[in-house]
């Protein structure tokens, strides 16, 4: 008796450590990257990692766009039984759900593609190209938001939800594909993550005005913002972070701070700025920071264009954000720009990167990630581009080869004095383009995208035409480093035959899948 009861405590247990489900961008609400509930991959095993299958989509490119960010869940009810399934949204307005043990395709869902965007920047936009691939990387046409999938419903029903190329929001039937939701028309096109949040679906819009988009799940009401003069439009790749009071919050692109000549629609361009929705029905400005050197970060095209996320330490809620200027700040939502002029901090690092105030090849990129380790250790880990800057920030650890065309930089959560602060713990050997990581068991799981990031050239200037930029272009690799030092464990090497651009790497249950710009979807795994 007391056999049987201790191999079905090892079945069980084997149950929980297949659990680990990835239904949105960065994985959560708070965009962590933090995959906590991933126990098949260790830091004894992920040296044995290999690739189990690839699979080529039909999805063309759309500027640098083709497959997003995947995402996965485990035993999903379907008419065969339980699968596990992985979803990934092509830029040419269309979702696939594959068998994500073995790349079967289940179904697929093709929407009607919306017209070409305008290519070209502001002021010298002109019709956009019959082929896709030329089409400007900052307007590419189609839908590049990544869905959310809902929790599971009394009979085991998920919805996905998503936002097509025309600016509809659609809800689908996770087993079947079918649409259950919508279409509810927001006008609004989608180019970052989707929030799922107390029946509210929400993104962000990222054109000059701006503002936050939801659409109620129940009155299938369109929430939009009221208020907000501006700023850049809102950024940040895995798209708005929640916070536990629900405020909604995200990053403002190049654009004019100006709170004064109209307070009640102000101009706040270059910040993080937070939304709550109100009894109006529109969502309101809350509260913002602004780094003090604003301009001279317009003037240089550094905004901070991540995503920042939330996490707890020491019984408080902390925001962490960067950008491409490639300084952290640690933030309070409670009091985001600290004084009256919302210039203020709790904390800011040195550079630790982009000291030549690149704007385009270097400085930190995409989005922040946060875990925290057995000792209860509070991490920061962010992404960049470019060559590090060890004499503006000193790493305990350097890996080799130094970092030149980009890594990841990660950073302790420490008080001092009373205050929270963030100490540099590691820095990462070089990769071309470092990109958003993933946290799972004390492994740092990322990959260099191998995008080419020109926007300028000598001989053309700045020319906004992607085939440019694609054919210059090289080849993702994944990386799987350890926490606590930054030392690499495994690479996918040479396996990933094309680059992505701001598509990242899911992780569920032990297995890594990435999408590229050549429409190609790969999945590394142990093999059994």
């Amino acid at each position: 008796m007391k056999k049987l009861i201790t191999l079905a405590a090892v079945a069980l247990s084997c149950g929980a450590a297949l659990a680990q489900n990835w239904t949105m961008d960065g994985g959560d609400t708070i965009r962590s990257g933090w995959a906590k509930d991933e126990t098949v991959l260790t830091k004894d095993n992920a040296k044995d990692l290999s690739l189990l299958w690839s699979i080529q989509t039909d999805v063309k490119p759309h500027a640098l766009h083709a497959l997003m960010t995947p995402l996965a869940i485990h035993g999903l009810k379907t008419a065969a039984g339980e699968k596990n399934m992985l979803y990934v949204l092509g830029v040419s307005d269309v979702i696939y759900a594959f068998d994500a043990d073995s790349g079967k395709e289940i179904w697929r869902k093709t929407f009607e593609p919306a017209p070409p965007q305008q290519q070209g920047p502001p002021g010298m936009q002109r019709s956009g190209p019959s082929d896709p691939r030329h089409l400007n990387f900052l307007g590419p046409g189609g839908t590049t938001g990544v869905p959310a999938i809902s929790d599971a419903d009394a009979s085991g029903k998920r919805t996905l939800y998503m936002v097509d190329g025309k600016g509809n929001v659609v809800g689908l039937d996770a087993a079947t594909g079918d649409i259950v939701f919508g279409p509810i028309a927001t006008g609004v096109i989608n180019k970052f993550g989707v929030q799922l949040y107390k029946d509210q679906i929400i993104f962000a819009d990222y054109r000059g005005r701006g503002g936050i988009i939801s659409v109620d799940i129940k009155t299938k009401v369109v929430h939009k913002t009221a208020g907000f003069g501006g700023g850049g439009g809102l950024w940040g790749r895995r798209g708005p972070v929640i916070t536990a009071d629900g405020t909604v919050w995200t990053t403002t692109g190049d654009g004019i701070y100006d709170v004064t000549s109209d307070p009640k629609n102000p101009m706040i361009g270059n910040s993080v700025v937070g939304f709550e929705l109100k009894e109006d029905g529109f969502w309101h400005v809350k509260d913002w920071f602004t780094p003090p050197n604003w301009d001279w970060l317009r003037k240089r095209d550094l905004d901070p264009n991540n995503t920042p996320t939330v996490f707890t330490y020491k019984g408080k809620e902390l925001m962490a954000a960067s950008g491409k200027e490639c300084k952290v700040y640690l933030l309070d939502p409670k009091n985001l720009g600290g004084t009256a002029d919302h210039h203020t901090p709790l904390y800011r690092t040195e550079l630790f990167c982009n000291f030549a105030a690149d704007f385009q090849n270097a400085g930190s990129w995409g989005a922040v990630s946060s875990w925290e380790d057995k000792a209860g250790t509070r991490w920061v880990v962010v992404p960049f581009w470019g060559p590090s800057a060890p004499e503006q920030t000193k790493f305990p650890i350097t890996n080799t080869p130094a970092a030149k065309e980009g890594g990841v930089a990660a950073f302790k959560v420490v008080e001092k004095a009373g205050k929270p602060t963030l100490d540099p713990v590691w820095i990462s050997h070089d990769m071309f383009r470092g990109d958003p990581p993933v946290i799972a068991n004390g492994l740092i799981i990322t990959h260099g995208s191998g995008d080419n990031t020109q926007q300028a050239w000598p001989d053309i200037g700045l020319n906004f035409d992607s085939t440019i930029r694609a054919a210059k272009s090289n080849h993702a690799t994944v990386y799987v480093l350890d926490g606590q030092t930054g030392k690499e464990i495994w690479s996918s090497g040479d396996s990933i035959t094309g680059f992505n651009h701001f598509s990242d790497v899911t992780i569920s249950n032990g297995k890594l899948y990435i999408g590229t710009y050549d429409g190609k979807l790969y999945c590394f795994g142990l093999k059994k």
